[in-house]
């Protein structure tokens, strides 16, 4: 795939459990993109009275008015598969999130080597230093700003 061309989605998912089986997607955002230019965003979260690990509700308290609050724990999964047409996913980690988004056909890869980097646990303080990126809670704006930095030193 060209980053730099095609239509793509980033996605990150933050669920409520290390399994799909075992818990529910607390907060999912992505980004549509036709090579660097943003098509669209999807940022959607559950009702935090439908979130009873702490630690989970802590990780998604910043930016409060940017996300759609959604009080069913189907709905953005759903709604997200409507979003997301066949667009091909870029995704964050293959764990987990492959476990959330199997219903989704849409072809899932990591984006790491679009940015010749590896996944790792400090993957995200890595691209930032690299591409010079201001911190954000958004790690889908970091990785869409290493993307056009790529674009811009090709």
């Amino acid at each position: 795939m060209n980053l730099q061309k095609d239509k793509y989605i980033i996605v990150e998912v933050i669920p409520t459990h290390s399994s799909a089986g075992e818990g529910f997607i607390a907060q999912l955002s992505a980004l549509k993109l036709d090579g660097i230019k943003l098509l669209d965003r999807f940022d959607y979260r559950v009702e935090n009275r439908l979130i009873e690990n702490e630690d989970i509700k802590r990780i998604i308290s910043y930016d409060k008015n940017m996300f759609t609050y959604v009080d069913n724990i189907y709905f953005i999964i759903n709604k997200f598969k409507q979003w997301a047409e066949d667009y091909p996913l870029l995704i964050i980690e293959d764990t987990y999130t492959l476990d959330y988004l199997q219903e989704l056909d849409n072809s899932k890869e990591l984006i790491y080597p679009y940015l010749n980097m590896e996944y790792n646990n400090d993957v995200f303080n890595q691209i930032m230093d690299k591409y010079k990126i201001q911190p954000t809670n958004h790690l889908v704006d970091v990785l869409y700003e290493a993307i056009i930095y790529e674009g811009n030193n090709k």
